[in-house]
């Protein structure tokens, strides 16, 4: 072992350590997140929209190429993975939420249907007979309603309006401003009245929805 001047002992070189931290690791996980998020993506576009039960971590792992550990490396749980995908999928949209305005609303809600109507379709709920034949009767109700008032009016025109009306006088639409937007029952049922008026103003001053 050498000796330096005064007689210290000198220790050997230590080698130098491979950084474990480097560019190209960086790029690779970015890489190998970006591939995993665009693996949730994909499995979703063969989803309904509104089912993700489909999205989980078995699933997006496979659609990657990676094992499960490896979603696990950059999502620590499912609900992480799906928030990912879903602002993946508000790129593909070209939404965001942070810029919205009234007066973009039309716009911006014309892009998300827009792209909603690019996932399969599946009914939400399984169609009884008792209720699909409640529904087409109403459906009947809410195009002979709309028809009266409408003499010069293109059949379709006629049903786009009526199914609009069928939409906010659905026991869905009165749940969804309860149970999402706490409202009470009163002011639920007011709110829909509200807009059904709006809509019945418009059909007496013929503006039809169509162009």
């Amino acid at each position: 072992m050498p000796t330096g001047p005064i007689g210290a002992v000198l220790s050997d070189p230590v080698p130098q350590r491979r950084r474990y931290d480097s560019q190209l690791r960086r790029e690779r996980a970015a890489q190998t997140r970006a591939r995993i998020i665009s693996a949730g993506a994909d499995l979703i576009h063969g989803f309904p929209i509104w089912n993700w039960d489909a999205l989980t971590v078995r699933a997006v792992a496979q659609r990657a190429g990676v094992n499960e550990r490896t979603v696990y490396r950059y999502f620590p749980s499912e609900r992480e993975l799906r928030d990912e995908v879903l602002t993946k999928l508000e790129e593909e949209a070209g939404v965001n939420l942070e810029t919205l305005t009234l007066e973009g609303l039309g716009d911006m809600t014309s892009r998300i249907l827009a792209y909603v109507s690019q996932f399969p379709f599946e009914p939400r709920v399984p169609n009884d007979p008792t209720v699909a034949a409640a529904n087409a009767r109403q459906r009947e109700a809410l195009i002979g309603a709309v028809t009266q008032s409408t003499a010069g009016w293109a059949q379709r025109d006629r049903v786009v309006a009526a199914s609009v009306l069928d939409v906010l006088w659905s026991v869905v639409s009165y749940e969804r401003l309860v149970a999402n937007w706490d409202l009470d029952p009163k002011e639920a049922i007011r709110a829909i009245t509200w807009v059904m008026g709006l809509i019945e103003e418009a059909i007496r001053q013929d503006r039809r929805p169509l162009p």
